[in-house]
């Protein structure tokens, strides 16, 4: 009796267990899908039922309780050497140059159609995805129904998300059982979030549909995002700037404001390099523990900050670009 007592406390626990790690889907989203993109409501049913929680995703975007304290806290900074040392890696050039040199005719059509840099085009690929070597561990099914229908910051886009990407393997004939992705749900070798991959998405290898994990796909799509966001063709990225001191704190820095370089100049700020002097470009700030780094950033490395809204991550795209170039040629 003990035996059968132990026997069934274990069978309950496995099932509580099993419900607590299965997602309540909402039936308003599954009618959506059927109505408005014919989606079948069986089947929709069938792959939501093997839907697990994913944790890690949940540590990222919920909703964190507030800690009252009545100390003054200080901000931490992250040190531009930090992020630089782990995204511009001498693997990460080499393996950039070697993947140039495997595809640099699909490289260079993307250049001819696109007018984007095929080096920059590379170093988002080995940023994003170690070209091709690590494209998520996380079932993008799992992820994205957790950060649709449990509580977290960004509910209403990650349901957007978890539609777009159904809406992706429905498309592509994907299963969307066995892809993988990263903790928020991106895909393929550029990282692509669904609802993007969708619109940006190029048949780069004319095979019929478009392939996130394609390398042919991935370089003519990442090229088409940064076009239509802007890029312009043989512009300048960034270039170091001078200044005095060691800290800079006289004008506001960031992506997002422009200046005239003439009215830079008026503020002791020169440009390292040769630029045309009516350009207008912002001024990025990457903090060293000693003293500050100013470059002046023109409208290509504001496009790149629309794949990443990031001056590190922009940053650390263009100076792994002109390493990969470096060793290329």
């Amino acid at each position: 009796m003990n035996k059968l007592r132990i026997v069934l406390l274990l069978i309950f626990f496995c099932i509580s267990l099993f419900s607590e790690n299965r997602l309540k889907i909402d039936e308003n989203f599954i009618e959506e899908l059927v109505e408005k993109y014919d989606f079948d409501r069986d089947y929709l049913n069938e792959i939501f039922s093997t839907v697990s929680i994913q944790q890690r995703a949940l540590q990222i975007y919920a909703p964190r309780p507030k800690k009252i304290t009545n100390k003054k806290s200080s901000k931490k900074v992250y040190y531009w050497p930090k992020y630089k040392k782990i995204f511009i890696t001498p693997y990460k050039v080499r393996a950039g140059a070697l993947f140039v040199k495997k595809y640099k005719k699909v490289l260079w059509k993307a250049y001819e159609k696109y007018g984007v840099n095929p080096y920059i085009i590379a170093a988002i690929i080995g940023i994003e995805s170690h070209y091709g070597k690590n494209t998520g561990k996380y079932k993008v099914l799992d992820t994205l129904s957790t950060l649709a229908f449990i509580p977290n910051r960004r509910n209403r886009f990650f349901k957007r998300e978890l539609k777009e990407f159904l809406v992706f393997t429905k498309k592509t004939r994907f299963n969307p059982l066995n892809i993988k992705g990263s903790y928020a749900g991106a895909i393929g070798l550029g990282q692509f979030m669904p609802s993007s991959y969708n619109i940006f998405g190029v048949d780069f290898d004319n095979d019929g549909f478009c392939d996130p994990w394609n390398e042919k796909d991935a370089i003519g799509s990442i090229a088409r995002y940064l076009k239509e966001n802007g890029w312009v063709k043989d512009g300048i990225v960034a270039v170091r700037a001078s200044y005095y001191g060691r800290r800079f704190d006289k004008l506001k820095t960031g992506y997002s404001k422009f200046y005239d370089l003439r009215k830079l100049k008026r503020f002791g700020i020169y440009p390292r390099e040769s630029v045309d002097s009516n350009s207008k470009a912002a001024l990025i700030k990457l903090e060293n523990e000693e003293f500050d780094e100013l470059w002046l950033a023109f409208k290509n490395f504001y496009v790149i900050t629309r794949y990443n809204h990031s001056a590190y991550y922009a940053m650390a795209v263009y100076l792994l670009s002109k390493n990969i170039e470096k060793l290329s040629r």
